[in-house]
């Protein structure tokens, strides 16, 4: 199977061509709010590198958050439109189980990936290896780090956090429990090889259009919306703006 995979949720844009489990080429660009700009070439530019056409390609596999809205936005747009004019299949996969599966399948402890979602707070989940698959264990969600942090010493068991420490973070989460530890730096970068692989045995999207990207979260401008227009629907605030 020939896999166009194509991340954008957080800040390094990544795309990667895989074939029958075999990584042909990737491209990863750390480039902060330009992932509209460099998107599309980068997807073009290795098409060319491996000798692909677009009706090569089997099957479409995007990160559909969490993560940046404007990024995920971006990605799950850009795969809905060359999974639709291309007759391609579609596949959105969590940006957190991506992250986790950055950890060898032998590992035992729970895996808990985790983005930075501003203001102490993180996008995170739980995951764990049982038979060689990465079963969810507990929703990805948003919620503080310190919360987290809490939350993940109540469950008495190893757990490895996969993600960025960022200075923002480190001021809200305090101490970490004696039965969580941090994962090196490395695995920290989401690979769009892995998102491939979990794609590729992943539920095809039936309905390309009704495809959305995964927030977990309102947009600031919609909650200061909200705040301005109390007991009135999030309906309302769409057929407004």
């Amino acid at each position: 199977m020939k896999i166009l995979a194509i991340d954008t949720s957080n800040h390094p844009m990544s795309v990667a061509v895989v074939e029958d489990d075999q990584l042909l080429a990737t491209e990863t660009l750390n480039m902060v709010r330009n992932h509209s700009i460099y998107l599309m070439p980068a997807i073009d530019k290795l098409f060319k590198l491996v000798k692909w056409e677009p009706e090569d390609v089997d099957r479409i596999v995007v990160a559909q958050g969490p993560g940046s809205y404007t990024g995920i936005r971006i990605a799950v747009s850009t795969a809905k439109v060359l999974a639709d004019t291309m007759n391609k299949e579609l596949v959105g996969i969590s940006s957190l189980e991506v992250l986790a599966r950055n950890i060898v399948p032998t590992t035992k402890e729970l895996i808990v990936p985790f983005f930075d979602a501003r203001r102490g707070n993180v996008f995170a989940g739980a995951y764990q290896w049982q038979d060689g698959k990465l079963v969810n264990k507990i929703a990805d969600q948003h919620l503080g780090m310190k919360g987290l942090l809490e939350q993940l010493a109540e469950l008495k068991q190893p757990v490895l956090l996969v993600g960025h420490l960022t200075d923002r973070i480190k001021k809200a989460m305090g101490s970490m429990p004696e039965n969580v530890e941090l994962a090196p730096r490395p695995f920290a970068i989401p690979s769009t090889y892995q998102l491939a692989i979990a794609g590729e045995n992943a539920p095809v999207v039936k309905d390309i259009d009704s495809m959305v990207p995964h927030y977990l979260r309102i947009t600031e401008a919609e909650a200061n919306w909200q705040k301005l227009h109390p007991g009135e629907t999030r309906q309302n605030y769409v057929c407004e703006v």
